[in-house]
């Protein structure tokens, strides 16, 4: 295991570093950074890495330097009190296309299969809907979420797992008020308290039943 010192970065606060670093400085910071859904202070990311913040901001600033001068299609930047990466800005209008060409894109069996989980256990994590399918959903609740037509809705109590639920715009897509008005499951399925085990193709069919899922393939 690591040895770690404490080193003082001159104010309130000290900084955990570690006497071996386990990694290299900038590398580091960038695999950090590739992960990170929020601006992140030097503070936190050279606790982190296990290396003083002085020689952290130094790295951060040399690599957004760097990033510029090579021209690349994302910079590193210091806003709101955080360092996170962006779309350079000459190359915003490339990912707004393909965030838009992705909205466009007929959802695939899986994303409506998964959708069709969430539609009918709401509020359910993302383990629960797991389980029900039998395959990981981490991709296709991403895919979702980005479409508009799932979104978070608090924690479970008992795990703290996120919680996710259908929205507006999935009701509007498909053309009812509420979840209320969702369609029955096919008469040959179990009771919902007992549909855990179901084959997702099963939860398939009762949409397709339905005419619901031909709604959402041609959003």
């Amino acid at each position: 295991m690591s040895q770690r010192n404490e080193t003082s970065t001159g104010g309130d606060l000290d900084v955990e570093t570690l006497a071996v670093p386990v990694a290299e400085l900038r590398p580091a910071l960038e695999a950090v950074l590739m992960v990170a859904d929020q601006p992140l202070d030097h503070m936190v990311l050279a606790s982190t890495v296990g290396y003083p913040a002085d020689q952290v901001v130094s790295a951060l600033e040399g690599l957004a330097a760097e990033y510029s001068e090579q021209g690349r299609g994302f910079e590193l930047r210091n806003v709101a009190g955080g360092w996170r990466y962006y779309t350079a800005q000459e190359y915003v209008a490339v990912v707004e296309r393909f965030v838009l060409e992705g909205q466009q894109a007929r959802l695939t069996q899986a994303a409506l299969e998964t959708l069709a989980v969430v539609a009918y256990k709401q509020p359910v994590s993302r383990g629960r809907v797991s389980a029900i399918r039998g395959v990981n959903v981490d991709g296709v609740m991403r895919t979702l979420v980005s479409r508009g037509l799932v979104e978070e809705c608090g924690n479970e109590a008992e795990t703290t797992a996120l919680l996710y639920r259908t929205t507006s715009y999935f009701l509007e897509r498909i053309g009812i008020n509420s979840t209320d008005d969702l369609p029955e499951l096919a008469p040959f399925l179990p009771d919902l308290d007992e549909f855990d085990d179901l084959p997702s193709t099963e939860l398939r069919t009762s949409f397709d039943l339905a005419g619901e899922a031909a709604a959402l393939d041609s959003a």
